[in-house]
């Protein structure tokens, strides 16, 4: 990578790659931001440089300024042409206007009374495996976002699915699929071809 290029750019880069999707009569985003306060700081930052049609999905972890850090998120997405997800609770979701959800893979079965409740969120799912995927899109998400496709730093990661294993989950659904796990400008164009319409990432936005 040249060094006057940073990862955010080879990443918003390489997504020109991959098929546009729709749902909700939106465009999905072709590029993710996942905060996570224990690896990238200053998550507005970040937000400030994402390219207009990316999507940041706000995690908040139980903190305490959740619904200030969240508005704060909503106006800048607001701004810059972004889509807001808000990541496990639909009552955060609600606080910051956001304008959908990304839900564990083990939520997945509240899917179908939250779009009773809200016909236009966006809906988005967390998914390790081919049963979780399945899970998700019997219970109607929008989107899957498979993890970890590449060793990654998150403390929670599994096994790599690796490339192989990526596209045996794309494979298996009709529904869009994001990469998430590892996604760095030295692994994304692993990725293209492999039916995806997205990565997800966390730290390596933030350089």
């Amino acid at each position: 990578m040249d060094g006057n290029v940073s990862e955010l750019e080879v990443l918003s880069s390489a997504t020109a790659a991959f098929p546009p999707r729709t749902a909700r009569d939106r465009a999905l985003p072709a590029l993710l931001f996942f905060t996570d306060p224990a690896r990238v700081a200053n998550p507005e930052a970040v937000a400030e440089r994402l390219p207009a049609g990316a999507g940041i999905v706000f995690r908040a972890f139980g903190a305490e300024d959740a619904i200030d850090r969240g508005r704060r998120l909503r106006a800048i997405a607001d701004a810059r042409g972004l889509i807001l997800l808000a990541g496990a609770h639909a009552g955060l979701a609600e606080g910051i206007g956001a304008d959908g959800l990304h839900l564990p893979e083990a939520s997945v079965v509240a899917i179908p009374r939250l779009r009773a409740e809200h016909a236009r969120w966006l809906i988005t799912a967390a998914a390790h495996d081919v049963m979780a995927v399945h899970a998700a899109e019997r219970a109607g998400a929008d989107a899957v976002v498979v993890s970890p496709v590449f060793p990654s730093n998150s403390p929670s990661a599994g096994e790599p699915l690796g490339i192989e294993g990526l596209k045996g989950l794309v494979a298996a659904t009709a529904l869009p699929v994001y990469a998430l796990g590892g996604v760095r400008a030295r692994t994304v164009t692993q990725l293209i071809g492999s039916g995806i319409v997205g990565i997800a990432a966390v730290e390596a936005l933030a350089g």
